[in-house]
């Protein structure tokens, strides 16, 4: 494809060759109890639970000296995984990755897979690999590492494993080397104040291992030891013969390990090594026992390659986009599968966030949806009122973000079930019964209508919905901190939710309800176009003090694209209206890598907005390319036959494939990140730019565009309702799609002839655009003609 990155396997493999063209490019790896997130020149991030998030190495301290023992020399902590090799006979040395020594090299490769990552680099006549997998439930990275000559002769070399621990603890932390275990084991004590703490705290896995299978021939405990004044790139004990074998002792530890070798001519090095954290001595034993002996990595691979594999999803495509194929065949179920089956790593995720990839599970492993529509509603009140946050795990507490009042999360319930009902049919669903937090149960379809009727109720005298401290927008949290202010955003999904809840009555013979409802929405979309449209695009909210925002008056924040997505959805835009927010939206918010979610970006404190506009113009969500409303927006405009433009934003989500694209993203194209950096005429220089944070609920809503709208592969309670809408350009197109327990093998034609859809199931016509009588276990190939 170029000399910067390439695809193999059919897009299942991703690869980078240079450690400098994409510096921030990244992967990330995960199981049911931890996450890896490592980039390409070898710094890493790593997090596990115990029930909370821990980590077990720890991030940077900007000056350690400050906060440790002041007869240290200066360090600051790395959070990495690097490896040196040093030719013993000329004193050369390299490292790999990349860092830390950054010695030209004559080749590298960085690897992304679904289930490992890794390196292949060659220099001084050597050829390294080093990869990292993990298994699915033990907390413990899986490392291979080979060392090969293709110099042709002898050689002596020596070979380190370097990965940093770092400031674990100011209570107490030391190190040591265990030849015994063939590693080096940390140790720590979870800092804490409160008595009861103390007993949270017995059983937290406070010690961090590197093991070898291979006998180390030395090793080092000590951060300052090993790296001394050289630092990460000439660290002390890799100038040197011999590592020390030094301890820390409340000092900063680290886990080296050496081995000094004889190389055969064309020989090779290879050793397994496991990095994690536990317990006890005895628990990294057992993890010794059960990872290092003949057999352990390739039995642990196995099994994660299924885990993978079980949230492949339930689609495949060919298309002319063949960088599209690539991410929807190999990457895009796997980040919903992420999101979905460990919920980000949190015990308590925001409400939003949860059902969001819940609605995401529908497509992946629809028992996950129903499992968390059950969970999130047993923790409503009776009031219809639904929690910041999500509790997961006995004992666990609201945090951080989930302790300030949102008002959006009862939206999402009809919402994301919607897509759960029309892809399994799960009716029966509705009529569970669940308990309400504060006492008394009802079914789920009872839950769901105490939530709208929240919804409604939770509205001033003009009829516009409260924001409290936060809608969607999390940072938006001064709007309505004094309880006046109002989300014109909030408003419009609420009409949506409304109408979205009365098409699921509907279905089930609740037509008063579903009238009710449908009045409630034409209720709430009057009052937005009343006190919010601003005579091109609608207003994103009014402040506790009276003052609409979101307006052609505002210098900053003029246009937000959230009210102009939902105002489609919700049908308070009519044609009219829509051509004139659909042209702000254009002239304001358009870049070539997305539209932004705000224009201009705020440059100041607003203080009747928020922390939002405290954010640096372009980050987040001050303006950034923030793929999750830009989904909305794409989902809107598929809503309303928008097509070309609603393949325009999702396609935008995606790096490349032209490789300048890539380049400015700094990003590789196997996950969707959170924004891209927005700002594009106020800081071009650093507009595109990936965040390079995978989390987020971009990609359910990603999903569903393809597999329902693009695709046009909708789910019914009588079928499969087949209504694509293909960007124009696209003559030929085929999807694999995977329905009720059925495969449908579906070609899309282009063809002057039929005025209208046309569907050839098995050879034979369909009347109509609904697929009906599914059997599963079937395969069945639909043929999709359209217009040309």
């Amino acid at each position: 494809m170029n000399d910067i990155y390439r695809h193999e396997q059919q897009g299942a493999v991703c690869i980078l060759a240079s450690p400098t063209a994409l510096p921030q490019a990244a992967a990330f790896l995960w199981n049911r109890r931890m996450m890896l997130h490592v980039n390409c020149r070898g710094y890493a991030v790593s997090q596990f639970m115990q029930p909370e998030p821990a980590k077990y190495a720890h991030q940077p301290v900007l000056e350690a000296k400050t906060f440790m023992q002041p007869e240290q020399p200066y360090f600051t902590h790395h959070p990495g995984r690097f490896f040196y090799v040093k030719d013993e006979d000329s004193g050369r040395v390299f490292s790999v990755p990349f860092e830390p020594v950054r010695a030209a090299l004559i080749k590298f490769e960085f690897v992304v897979r679904k289930y490992e990552v890794g390196w292949r680099v060659h220099c001084d006549d050597f050829e390294v690999h080093a990869f990292v997998s993990v298994p699915v439930d033990d907390v413990v990275e899986l490392w291979r590492l080979t060392v090969r000559d293709v110099s042709g002769r002898a050689r002596r070399l020596s070979v380190y494993a370097y990965f940093p621990v770092g400031y674990a603890s100011w209570m107490n932390q030391s190190g040591e080397c265990r030849p015994d275990l063939g590693g080096v084991v940390a140790s720590c004590v979870t800092p804490y104040q409160k008595v009861q703490d103390y007993f949270k705290n017995q059983h937290f896995k406070d010690k961090t291992f590197l093991l070898a299978d291979e006998v180390p021939t030395a090793y080092e405990a000590n951060q300052a030891a090993f790296e001394g004044w050289g630092g990460l790139a000439a660290p002390t004990g890799v100038t040197q013969p011999s590592l020390s074998g030094g301890d820390a002792r409340y000092e900063v530890a680290a886990c080296v390990l050496q081995w000094r070798r004889l190389m055969p001519a064309d020989g090779a090095f290879e050793a397994r090594l496991i990095f994690g954290p536990a317990e006890t001595v005895d628990e990294i034993r057992a993890l010794r026992d059960k990872y290092l002996r003949a057999g352990g990595f390739e039995q642990a691979a196995r099994a994660y390659e299924q885990y993978v594999a079980s949230g492949s999803g339930c689609l495949q495509i060919e298309t002319p986009d063949e960088a599209l194929d690539h991410f929807v065949n190999h990457w895009m179920a796997r980040q919903t599968f992420y999101h979905c089956d460990v919920n980000r790593l949190t015990t308590d995720p925001q409400t939003r966030n949860y059902l969001q990839d819940a609605m995401g599970a529908a497509f992946v492993q629809p028992v996950l949806a129903r499992a968390a529509f059950i969970r999130a509603l047993s923790q409503q009140q009776s009031s219809g009122a639904m929690p910041d946050g999500i509790l997961l795990v006995e004992g666990a507490e609201l945090k951080y973000i989930n302790q300030v009042p949102h008002m959006d999360h009862c939206v999402w319930l009809p919402i994301c079930l919607s897509a759960y009902l029309d892809e399994t049919n799960d009716f029966a669903l509705l009529e569970h019964t669940l308990p309400f937090a504060d006492g008394g149960s009802a079914s789920v379809r009872d839950h769901i209508d105490r939530a709208m009727q929240w919804l409604h109720r939770s509205r001033d005298e003009r009829g516009l919905n409260f924001i409290a401290q936060g809608d969607w927008c999390d940072p938006m949290n001064m709007v309505g901190w004094k309880g006046r202010g109002v989300s014109g955003w909030l408003s419009l999904a609420t009409a949506y939710a409304h109408q979205v809840w009365a098409s699921i009555c509907e279905r089930v013979g609740r037509s008063d309800e579903a009238a009710r409802l449908r009045a409630a929405a034409d209720e709430v979309n009057a009052a937005v176009n009343h006190h919010l449209w601003d005579g091109q695009w609608y207003a994103r909210g009014i402040t506790d003090d009276g003052v609409a925002f979101g307006v052609a008056a505002d210098e900053a924040g003029k246009v937000f694209l959230n009210p102009q997505s939902w105002s489609m959805l919700s049908g308070a835009a009519d044609a009219f209206k829509r051509r004139l927010l659909m042209q702000a939206v254009q002239d304001w918010l358009d870049t070539p890598f997305g539209v932004m979610k705000l224009a201009p970006p705020y440059q100041a404190m607003r203080e009747d907005v928020g922390r939002v506009t405290q954010k640096h113009p372009g980050s987040a969500e001050n303006g950034a390319v923030y793929n999750h409303a830009a989904a909305f927006y794409a989902y809107a405009l598929y809503e309303v036959k928008e097509a070309d433009a609603a393949f325009k934003v999702l396609r935008q989500m995606l790096p490349g494939p032209d490789v300048d694209d890539i380049v400015a993203r700094g990003q590789l194209p196997v996950f969707i990140p959170n924004y891209y950096r927005g700002a594009y005429r106020e800081f071009p220089r650093t507009a595109g730019r990936s965040s390079q944070l995978f989390n987020t609920g971009t990609v359910a809503w990603f999903y569903r565009c393809l597999v329902e709208r693009l695709f046009g592969l909708q789910g019914t309670p009588e079928g499969l309702l087949v209504q694509p809408q293909l960007p124009a350009a696209w003559q030929r197109a085929r999807a694999v799609r995977q329905f009720r327990g059925a495969t449908f093998d579906v070609t899309y034609e282009r063809r002057q002839a039929p005025p209208e859809i046309t569907l050839v199931l098995d050879g034979e016509p369909v009347a109509g655009t609904l697929v009906r009588n599914i059997q599963a276990g079937a395969t069945y190939h639909l043929q999709v003609l359209l217009p040309a």
